[in-house]
């Protein structure tokens, strides 16, 4: 199935999540997630390839799918240059709107986003009218508790976020947070992978990596990539840590230990992984900490490391 030419969808990396630009309308489009700050001259000069080809000066909207950083770090811009309105899901709406950085992600996973004021709630069971697409907004708590998923049923198209990529979905960041009950929040997983499954989509477009039509090979993997982790949920807190590690290292590109083992140590999920991984302060201290999920994303060829620096493995 080919997308409609009305729709670009825009696939970049993982520092950035990927963009959808829903065209077709004479409001002009709606913009679905803006990546990472550090690429939002990317995403103005994307987003202003669109509204050239569609005839438009600014955009309708701004969506996010949720509020995690590398998802909404281009809001900002695109307020600043177009003015543009943004719409989220409710979970954090107030606390995005007064900018109340102890209640919104950023700081505790050590990332970062330029402040944006959000206009209007995306609430589950909405419609959005667009053009010539309805798209239904669903509920999709698992990796965010407020995440929402979009779909498109006359064309069964589905902009899917981070519930589910072609190999997968993303950490499950309920399972990090204080106090929660270790498993329970991959019960939320399981529950969005059978609302898609009884969605039935033709195309999904993911939050990271390609486009795809092959929805129940994805499912598989995803159920048996869930099922690895409830069988043991410190596996999916070891692998919070070194996605968390990577992601870093994608906007940083290379770091001393001493700097990396200085963002570990004063990074609230990572201190909180440290310590689901049975590490006490004691037993294993920010830099032993460090090294060990240096060592095994080396092992798994993302690294690089010498005495000195840790740093992106080269790609040839």
């Amino acid at each position: 199935m080919k997308l409609p030419a009305s729709i670009d969808f825009v696939e970049r990396g993982w520092l950035s999540a990927n963009m959808v630009l829903l065209g077709g309308d004479l409001r002009g489009p709606l913009v679905v997630d803006t990546g990472y700050v550090t690429h939002a001259p990317q995403t103005l000069a994307l987003v202003a390839q669109h509204l050239a080809r569609e005839g438009h000066e600014a955009p309708r909207a701004v969506l996010n799918t949720h509020l995690h950083s590398d998802h909404c770090g281009g809001n900002g811009a695109l307020q600043a240059r177009h003015g543009s309105p943004v719409w989220m899901p409710p979970g954090e709406f107030e606390a995005a709107k007064a900018w109340d950085e102890s209640r919104l992600s950023f700081d505790d996973t050590g990332q970062r986003c330029a402040r944006f004021v959000p206009h209007k709630q995306l609430l589950p069971g909405q419609q959005i009218e667009h053009g010539p697409c309805r798209w239904d907004v669903h509920a999709a708590p698992g990796h965010d508790p407020a995440s929402v998923i979009l779909f498109e049923p006359r064309q069964g198209i589905l902009i899917s976020a981070d519930a589910l990529w072609e190999k997968g979905f993303g950490i499950v960041f309920p399972e990090l947070a204080p106090g929660s009950a270790l498993g329970a929040a991959f019960t939320e997983v399981e529950q969005t992978l059978d609302l898609i499954q009884a969605l039935q989509p033709a195309l999904v477009l993911p939050g990271h990596g390609a486009q795809f039509t092959e929805t129940r090979t994805a499912l598989m993997e995803a159920r048996s990539r869930l099922a690895y982790f409830r069988s043991d949920p410190i596996r999916h807190a070891l692998h919070a840590a070194k996605a968390l590690v990577m992601y870093h290292l994608l906007e940083w590109r290379e770091r001393s230990w001493e700097a990396l083992g200085t963002w570990l140590e004063t990074t609230p999920v990572q201190q909180r992984l440290r310590a689901l991984a049975g590490a006490s302060n004691e037993s294993m201290d920010a830099q032993a900490w460090a090294r060990g999920l240096v060592e095994s994303l080396c092992k798994s060829g993302q690294l690089q490391a010498d005495a000195q620096t840790v740093r992106l493995k080269q790609q040839t």
